[in-house]
């Protein structure tokens, strides 16, 4: 499952997004979702530059290349920013009519998706993934649809957000071993900054009354999920199969649910707290095969 330190960077990144749902709950009171997104990104990739000058004295990548001239961190870099700008866009957009700890639950459907998607890769499935991708079917029944058969849009948002980042962390796999983890997170986050802030320019009006009263959530999000979490998840994934490096990263819808409630008052009913459990037992399943197998050929 790859080394110790890996798997401790990737259970304080899921700790530090459990949480971040309650702040970017809290944050769409003041704030549209390209105006949270554009700030908070911004702030990721500021607070990275004394990382990256502090961490990469020489400039240089692990070939003694110069970082500016290293076009795989930044082809890596813009690709992990585009996708990220589009899964972050539609994770705040359904945060809107969902709560924190559903979006938590739903946007972890991306760990079964990682193994699915990793088919036009040339990875083999396991006949055990398509159980997995059954039940979690199940379990997203019952945590969206209501009695009615209608489902939220926020729901529909958060679910096309967790096969975003699904592609986001199969983008990572691809090109976290070949440069420069810091640099990498760093443009990542300036490139769906700058995105975020040319949506917010054409279809938000946001106030600075606005902006003070998402102040504290922005921060989280910003320093902690943004600047240190996804930097965390991209030097943790350096060694390890994206498969399992998922499964530990799953771990933020649980952590989702806890903060929402002890945080928001937010609580699940019977019939969603089912659906959860489900998703996440289809999550677990998703991870056995892979669960004791070193990083795919290839990657």
């Amino acid at each position: 499952m790859g080394n110790r330190k890996s798997v401790l960077m990737l259970l304080l990144t899921a700790t530090i997004w459990g949480v971040a749902f309650v702040a970017q709950s809290v944050g769409m009171d003041y704030v549209g979702p390209f105006t949270f997104n554009g700030v908070r990104s911004l702030i990721g990739g500021a607070v990275l530059i004394p990382v990256l000058l502090w961490s990469n004295r020489r400039g240089k990548n692990a070939a003694g290349k110069p970082l500016w001239r290293d076009k795989t961190l930044w082809t890596g870099g813009a690709l992990c920013g585009v996708v990220l700008f589009l899964a972050s866009s539609a994770q705040q957009i359904g945060l809107v009519s969902t709560s924190a700890g559903k979006a938590g639950f739903i946007t972890a459907f991306y760990i079964v998706l990682v193994p699915v998607f990793g088919l036009y890769l040339g990875r083999r499935c396991a006949p055990v993934i398509w159980l997995s991708v059954a039940m979690a079917l199940v379990g997203l029944y019952l945590l969206c649809i209501n009695e009615s058969f209608a489902i939220a849009p926020g729901d529909l948002w958060v679910l096309l957000c967790a096969a975003l980042f699904a592609v986001h962390i199969l983008v990572i796999d691809h090109y976290a071993p070949k440069t420069n983890g810091v640099a990498m997170s760093c443009i990542q986050f300036f490139v769906c900054g700058a995105l975020s802030m040319g949506m917010m320019l054409f279809t938000e009006q946001p106030t600075a009354a606005g902006l003070a009263g998402a102040a504290v959530p922005i921060l989280y999000a910003g320093v902690l999920s943004c600047g240190v979490a996804y930097t965390l998840q991209i030097l943790g994934q350096k060694d390890m199969n994206p498969t399992v490096a998922s499964l530990i990263l799953s771990l933020e819808s649980c952590i989702s649910v806890l903060a929402g409630w002890l945080i928001l008052g937010q609580a699940l009913r019977a019939r969603e707290l089912i659906g959860c459990v489900i998703l996440f037992a289809a999550i677990l399943l998703a991870q056995l095969p892979a669960g004791n197998k070193s990083r795919d050929a290839g990657q």
